[in-house]
């Protein structure tokens, strides 16, 4: 009776609070969703919105048959990972996100399980950060984003994808061997108001997190580097330009000129692996999960040095 992508459009506005983020989610014009509501009101024979504000607002009706449309969407999933379970073999396109310290370190070892596990796979990876490949697991665009989470700065999933923890990280402190406080263990980073800082680049997730940082500890970060490359912040530390809080993940060599130190407070991330909601038994999907997984499982973070 109900069309299912009329379904979907509804569910969207219901988890999703109005029809331009509904829209968004569903990567399809706010006029589409609309057209896909009014058919879903004519088939229900009701009324399912009604203006509130400046927006929309679920009748009675409307949210008697979201939650029919949520259970709908959810056996739909369900239906297409039994499906895949069936199938002995998997192959097809994969389409996998990373940002740039797992591409260096996570990606290496659970590519090559996928590649000898599972050779009809055609692998394609791409390095960004969360706030690129997040939105493109949400469009279909990629199927699996490894992103990163700080304690201290949250990266959220939205309701429309799923987020399965690998593994815990650490970032610590890189400071020019001949720093003051270069001789230490640990520090308080509220301690480091005479040096510049070493980022990514600006509006990125990575700059938002250090200048979050540094604030909180009442500092007003002196940026005075933006660099997209953990090796290349190490460097330009050694050279006595800056510090840098540099993840473990990303040290496989310090160059000489380099101390690290822990920081207090702690700064944990955890690495997550990101796909859309329902798809995490899907052939491929579950392949690299599985990979993912597994590499995690080996990896320990290299301890301060």
């Amino acid at each position: 009776m109900f069309g299912l992508e009329r379904m979907r459009a509804l569910h969207a506005v219901a988890t999703q609070g109005s029809v331009a983020a509904a829209a968004a989610t569903l990567h399809v014009t706010p006029s589409g969703v609309s057209q896909q509501l009014a058919k879903l009101e004519r088939e229900a024979g009701q009324t399912l919105l009604e203006p509130h504000g400046r927006g929309v607002r679920l009748t009675k009706a409307g949210q008697v048959l979201a939650g029919h449309a949520e259970r709908i969407l959810a056996q739909v999933a369900e239906a297409k990972a039994d499906l895949e379970l069936l199938r002995e073999d998997v192959f097809g396109p994969l389409r996998v996100g990373a940002i740039p310290t797992t591409v260096h370190a996570l990606l290496p070892p659970a590519l090559t399980a996928l590649s000898t596990q599972h050779p009809g796979l055609v692998v394609t990876l791409h390095e960004g950060e969360a706030e690129q490949t997040i939105p493109r697991v949400v469009s279909g665009e990629l199927d699996v984003a490894v992103v990163e989470s700080w304690a201290d700065r949250p990266t959220e999933i939205p309701p429309s994808a799923t987020g399965i923890p690998l593994f815990a990280d650490v970032a610590d402190l890189a400071l020019p061997a001949g720093h003051r406080l270069a001789h230490r263990k640990a520090v308080d980073l509220g301690e480091l108001d005479d040096v510049a800082w070493i980022a990514w680049s600006a509006g990125s997730g990575c700059y938002e997190w250090l200048t979050q940082v540094l604030r909180e500890q009442r500092l007003e970060p002196r940026i005075s580097c933006t660099v997209g490359s953990y090796p290349t912040q190490l460097a330009l530390v050694a050279g006595g330009i800056g510090a840098a809080l540099v993840p473990r993940l990303a040290r496989d060599r310090l160059p000489d000129g380099v101390r690290i130190l822990t920081t207090r407070p702690a700064l944990n991330r955890t690495i997550f692996a990101i796909c859309r909601a329902g798809e995490e038994n899907l052939g491929a999907v579950r392949a690299c999960l599985d990979a993912l997984r597994a590499a995690s499982a080996r990896f320990e973070p290299a301890g301060a040095r």
